[in-house]
């Protein structure tokens, strides 16, 4: 695949495998080698990702935004670009990215009540805004973006099951086309990413890891762990937690070497995503 103005998307294949272990083959299905044992409720082989869709520029308000379906988690991510810093960013010559994150009240089975109304967000919202806020940050240089900030806002349309990472996935494109924007109109001269950064959530089921959890499946698994990498193969953030009994660190090393393969269909797909023209 051709990559013109290649700063703009920073997808080389090579870079995408991981540095820290070995990478299986994936075959055209978005499936890894060998460990496809178990057929899930959805049809999907162990390792293999929820039907994924990526539709840039879907607002035309924002500096850049994408809406991403991952199976039946739809999230709409926005960029917005502002001339000015937070206190704590001034005069050190370097941008800053932030972000933002909310559920629609009827995304899930039963409606949820807005938490403006609450008149805060919740320590769930709260964590998610910030792990989408540092994955974002993890992937650019700052001082290339300038004395301005960035600001991701990721609204979960309807969800079943990993929120979070989809709106890292959705919120990475939203913010490449925005800094496209800012490259054409000249106010960003280099390039300013070292890497495309995504997230995919895993879990052990009965001793088999299975991969891009939806609802049911996190559920129903003992361990569920959160993984955001770089596609240079650098780790960003690795949450994890066992819901019943306990896990070993050869199984998190396990997930870490399968979730590198995985995320190889996710960032061509980001990548095809942030070189889609925009339409007149």
């Amino acid at each position: 695949m051709q990559v013109p103005n290649a700063w703009l998307c920073t997808l080389l294949i090579e870079t995408q495998k991981s540095q820290f272990c070995h990478t299986p083959q994936l075959d055209e299905s978005g499936e890894v080698g060998q460990r496809t044992l178990m057929q899930r409720h959805s049809g999907r082989t162990s390792t293999q990702l929820r039907p994924l869709t990526f539709e840039p520029h879907y607002l035309r308000h924002p500096e850049g935004s994408c809406l991403l379906k991952m199976g039946n988690t739809w999230v709409l991510a926005t960029a917005s670009v502002e001339e000015k810093l937070p206190p704590f960013m001034e005069k050190k010559g370097s941008g800053w990215i932030t972000a933002e994150y909310a559920m629609l009240p009827r995304s899930t089975h039963t409606r949820s009540r807005r938490e403006v109304a609450a008149g805060k967000p919740t320590g769930r919202t709260q964590e998610i805004q910030r792990l989408i806020g540092r994955s974002l940050r993890a992937c650019v240089n700052a001082k290339f973006l300038g004395e301005r900030t960035f600001t991701i806002d990721c609204d979960v349309i309807q969800a079943d099951g990993g929120t979070r990472t989809a709106s890292i996935n959705a919120g990475y494109v939203a913010l490449n086309l925005a800094v496209q924007k800012l490259r054409r109109d000249g106010k960003i001269k280099e390039n300013p990413f070292v890497a495309q950064v995504g997230a995919l959530s895993l879990g052990l089921n009965d001793g088999q890891i299975l991969v891009d959890l939806d609802y049911e499946e996190d559920v129903a698994c003992g361990v569920d762990m959160n993984f955001v990498l770089l596609s240079n193969g650098e780790l960003v953030e690795l949450q994890g937690t066992a819901e019943r009994g306990t896990f070993k660190a050869t199984d998190v090393m396990s997930m870490l070497t399968t979730v590198s393969a995985c995320m190889t269909p996710l960032f061509e797909a980001q990548a095809r995503a942030c070189l889609e023209p925009l339409a007149s």
